[in-house]
């Protein structure tokens, strides 16, 4: 009986087991597309902010991303040296740092476009079934989604 008082500890009855094994696993049948374009998973994801967007603060990127500033600052740094992408102060408020796209960075999207219709192919989920578990995942993270 006493052990019924831990079954709440149990890794099997843990949301965010499945979804932190997930997304590794999801991350990793990644990297094969992105090493062909020569981009980390948090570049892509980075990159494909800015393909949307073309500029926008730090803070703006963030948000879209769910990452705090003490990440995207080697992030972006590095960004930077491949030439993907420019940083500078804001003239308006020199406290905000602007990310821009680059032509280089531009250009990189043509290459990229295959990525999602590969990955599609490493689910196995329906496309009604990825498109549930999409909305699901944003209702989590406090978003809608599409």
């Amino acid at each position: 009986m006493d052990n019924e008082k831990y079954d709440a500890l149990k890794i099997e009855n843990q949301l965010c087991f499945p979804l932190y094994a997930c997304s590794r696993e999801i991350i990793k049948q990644y990297k094969p597309f992105l090493d062909e374009i020569d981009l980390t998973y948090t570049q892509y994801i980075t990159m494909m902010v800015l393909w949307e967007k073309k500029s926008l603060t730090v803070k703006e990127l963030g948000s879209c991303l769910f990452l705090d500033s003490g990440t995207l600052t080697p992030l972006l740094k590095k960004m930077e040296a491949k030439g993907l992408l420019a940083r500078r102060r804001s003239e308006e408020d020199e406290r905000n740092l602007i990310v821009t796209i680059t032509e280089k960075g531009e250009s990189l999207k043509e290459k990229a476009v295959k990525v999602p219709a590969e990955m599609a192919k490493c689910t196995n989920l329906e496309p009604e079934e990825a498109m549930e578990l999409y909305k699901i995942l944003y209702k989590i993270l406090g978003r809608s989604g599409k």
